[in-house]
């Protein structure tokens, strides 16, 4: 299955996790290809079958207008989307916790919750990731 994680990181915490969700599919026996928003070029996302969105919190609750920009890139709203997203509760509390991730989550119409990491992925997080990729592979196996 050919999958795409298109990620924007300014910390380098959601970079973390799109690279860690990268190396669980890669041993699934993903192909995957990775995007970080901003830097590359935007890719023609219609070859994916699936896509992983990261993103961060700007702003008190603001998505990054980056992220605006790639959806705007991308011209419709891809199918089979999951998104995840790193932030720090220190900002604004739990009500503005990874607000883009929501966000995106409403926008795409995900069929998944959003993936919500505090800060660094590392550590006892990891646990989070797998269990909410685990949830996204369950239904991405029966798609396939």
């Amino acid at each position: 299955m050919r999958t795409l994680i298109s990620y924007l990181s300014y910390s380098g915490n959601t970079e973390e996790v799109a690279q860690y969700i990268e190396s669980r599919l890669k041993h699934e026996g993903f192909d995957v290809d990775m995007h970080e928003i901003g830097i590359d070029l935007t890719p023609d996302v219609s070859v994916y079958d699936f896509i992983f969105l990261g993103t961060f919190t700007w702003d008190l609750g603001s998505t990054p207008e980056e992220m605006k920009d790639f959806i705007w890139d991308v011209g419709y709203k891809p199918e089979n989307v999951a998104v995840f997203g790193s932030g720090d509760t220190q900002f604004g509390g739990d009500s503005l916790f990874c607000k883009a991730v929501d966000k995106l989550v409403t926008f795409y119409h995900s069929k998944w919750e959003g993936l919500k990491v505090e800060q660094s992925p590392r550590g006892h997080q990891e646990k989070y990731i797998d269990s909410w990729l685990e949830r996204v592979l369950e239904d991405v196996r029966v798609i396939a």
